[in-house]
C-alpha cells in the first residue's frame, strides 16, 4: 500500500457515523509495527476514537511495555525482527491474557491465521486495510472490553457501552433469566436463548461468553437469517480454493475462527435443514470439512449458544428445525421476558439509555436532561412491541432533540397521534359503545384500576409501602386492588385467574408483578 493511499484510507476514520468514542475513553492501545507510515496512520485513527495510544517499532520493546503497564488492545505486525509478532503474542497471552491482540500482516495465509488464533489472537487483520475497516474493528473491540468490565463490575455507567443496556433490570422475571444465564456460563453446556425480537438475545449471548472460561477467546456471531443459504455453508465451514466460482483462495470458516471460544447462532430456525444436518457432526465430534474438501480439515472445540424468536417446538413441527439438533443445542434454555412483562424495568432502562446516548451524541459538558415522572409513567404504559430495541431507539430519538438540563415532558416525545397520549395515560381503552351505560362505566373503571396499580407498583419498584404512599392509600387497600384483578403466576405472562392457562411449554418465565404475595414491603 502506497503512502498516499494509506493516508487517504486512514482519514476515512473521521466518519462520525461510525464513531465509538464514548466506549473507548478509558481504553489504552499499543501499536507495534516497523512500518512508520502504517504505525502512525493506525495511531491517528485510534486517537480520533478516544484511545490512549502508545507506539513502538520493535517487538522486544513492546514486551517490556506490556510488563510495565496495562493495555486493553494491541495491534502487532507479524513480520518483525528480532522479535516477531507471534513471539509478542505468546508473551502477552502469558503475562496479560485479557489484552485483545490484533495481528497484522501483508502476507496472510490460512496456516498463519490458524496458528495466531490457537495461540490466542483476538483478530487477524490483512494489510492493506482501510480506515473504515479499522474503525469497525475498534467498535467491536470497545464493546468486548466494556462487556468484560461490566461483567466484573456491574456498577459501571452506561457510557461504558450501550450494548449492555438490555442487562439493566430488577424485575424478578428478568433476574431469573440472567441468573440462569450466569450459572450456565460457568459450564461448557450449549445454551438456547428464546425470546421475542428485540428482547436482547444477542446481549445475553455476549453476557454468557464474557462470564465463561472462554472469555479470553472469541465470540463469533452469525445471523442465520441474514446470509443466503448458498453462502452460509461457506461462511460456517470455510472452503477450498476452486470449490466454486469465485473461490480464488482458501478460506477459514467461522467454526474454525471460533475454536476455543463461542459460536452464537442467531435465528437458528432460519438455517436450512441440510446445513442443520452438517452441524450435527460438528456438535458430535468437532470435525470440520470445508466446502470442496474431501478430507477432514480441522477439529474444533467450540461452545454453542443459539437463539430463536420462535417457539422451538413449533419450529420442529413446522419442519424448520431438526429435532435432534434442537436437543443438542437446548441443554440449557434461557427465556428472555418481553418488556411488557417487566414494566418496572422500563424507567431504569430509559434513564440508562438517556445517559448513554447523551454521552455518545452530546457534549459531556452539557447537563444531562431528565425524564419527568409523568413521562416515565407514560413509557411504562406503552406496549413496546419491539421490546428493549424499540425503547432504545425511542430514547435515542428523544436524546437528540432534548435540551441540556431540561425535564423531558410527554409533549416532547416523538409520538404519531396526540390521542394516544390522552387515552393511554388515563388508562382508559377505547370506550365500549354497544353496552349499557353502567356496564360500560364498570369496564372503563376496571381498566383504569388495573392500569393504575400496574404502573404504580412498577414506579415503586415493587415496594408496596412506597407504592401505598405514592397512591395516598394504606397498604391493605392496595393489596385489595391487586387481589381484585386476580393476577396470578403463569408461564410467560401475568394473567387474571379466570383466564385459561397457557399451553406454551417453552415460555417458562414467571412475572411476579403485581402478585401481592411476592411484592416487597418495608
Amino acid at each position: 500500500m502506497t503512502t498516499a493511499l494509506a493516508r487517504k484510507d486512514f482519514r476515512a476514520g473521521s466518519d462520525s457515523s461510525l464513531s465509538y468514542t464514548p466506549h473507548t475513553e478509558r481504553m489504552r492501545a499499543l501499536i507495534v509495527d516497523d512500518d512508520r507510515t502504517l504505525r502512525e496512520g493506525c495511531a491517528s485513527v485510534l486517537r480520533s476514537e478516544g484511545f490512549a495510544v502508545e507506539v513502538t517499532a520493535r517487538g522486544d520493546e513492546a514486551i517490556e511495555m506490556v510488563r510495565r503497564q496495562r493495555f486493553d488492545i494491541m495491534f502487532v505486525d507479524v513480520y518483525m525482527t528480532p522479535v516477531s509478532g507471534i513471539d509478542v503474542l505468546k508473551t502477552v497471552m502469558a503475562t496479560a491474557p485479557n489484552t485483545l491482540v490484533v495481528l497484522m500482516t501483508g502476507n496472510p495465509s490460512v496456516e498463519s491465521s490458524i496458528e495466531a488464533m490457537q495461540i490466542g489472537a483476538w483478530e487477524y487483520l490483512s494489510k492493506p486495510y482501510s480506515g473504515t475497516q479499522l474503525q469497525l474493528l475498534l467498535g467491536r473491540a470497545a464493546h468486548t472490553v466494556s462487556s468484560r468490565r461490566q461483567a466484573e463490575d456491574p456498577s459501571l455507567e452506561a457510557s461504558e457501552g450501550l450494548g449492555n443496556g438490555s442487562l439493566v433490570g430488577t424485575s424478578p422475571a428478568f433476574r431469573r433469566a440472567t441468573d440462569l444465564a450466569k450459572r450456565a456460563a460457568a459450564t461448557n453446556a450449549a445454551v438456547m436463548i428464546v425470546g421475542e425480537t428485540g428482547t436482547g438475545k444477542e446481549v445475553i449471548a455476549q453476557f454468557i461468553h464474557q462470564n465463561s472460561r472462554r472469555s479470553r477467546r472469541r465470540l463469533v456471531p452469525i445471523n442465520c437469517a441474514a446470509i443466503p443459504e448458498q453462502l452460509l455453508e461457506s461462511e460456517m465451514f470455510g472452503h477450498r480454493k476452486g470449490a466454486f466460482t469465485g473461490a480464488d483462495r482458501e478460506k477459514m470458516g467461522l467454526l474454525e475462527l471460533a475454536n476455543g471460544g463461542t459460536l452464537f447462532l442467531d435465528e437458528l430456525s432460519e438455517m436450512s435443514m441440510s446445513l442443520q444436518a452438517k452441524m450435527l457432526r460438528v456438535l458430535q465430534d468437532g470435525i470440520v470439512r470445508r466446502v470442496g474438501s474431501e478430507q477432514e480439515d480441522a477439529v474444533v472445540d467450540v461452545r454453542f449458544v443459539s437463539a430463536t424468536n420462535r417457539d422451538p417446538r413449533e419450529a420442529i413441527r413446522s419442519k424448520l428445525l431438526r429435532e435432534d439438533l434442537y436437543y443438542r443445542l437446548n441443554v440449557v434454555q434461557v427465556v428472555i421476558p418481553p418488556l411488557r412483562e417487566r414494566p418496572e424495568d422500563i424507567p431504569l432502562l430509559a434513564n440508562h439509555f438517556l445517559r448513554g446516548f447523551w454521552a455518545r451524541h452530546r457534549s459531556q459538558k452539557e447537563a444531562i436532561p431528565q425524564f419527568s415522572e409523568d413521562t416515565l409513567d407514560f413509557l411504562v404504559s406503552r406496549p413496546w412491541r419491539g421490546n428493549v430495541r424499540e425503547l432504545q431507539n425511542f430514547v435515542e430519538h428523544v436524546t437528540i432533540l432534548a435540551q441540556p438540563g431540561s425535564k423531558i415532558q410527554i409533549h416532547h416525545l416523538p409520538l404519531d397521534q396526540e390521542v394516544e397520549i390522552n387515552s393511554t395515560v388515563a388508562g382508559v381503552p377505547n370506550l365500549p359503545s354497544n353496552d349499557a351505560y353502567h356496564i360500560a362505566k364498570e369496564q372503563v373503571l376496571a381498566a383504569f384500576e388495573k392500569n393504575y396499580v400496574t404502573r404504580l407498583v412498577a414506579r415503586a419498584s415493587g415496594n408496596m409501602s412506597r407504592a401505598a404512599r405514592l397512591a395516598s392509600v394504606d397498604r391493605t387497600t392496595l393489596y385489595r386492588l391487586l387481589e381484585r384483578h386476580g393476577f396470578r403466576r403463569e408461564f410467560g405472562e401475568s394473567v387474571p385467574a379466570n383466564e385459561p392457562r397457557s399451553e406454551n411449554p417453552i415460555l417458562e418465565t414467571v412475572v411476579d408483578l403485581p402478585h401481592a404475595s411476592d411484592i416487597s414491603t418495608e
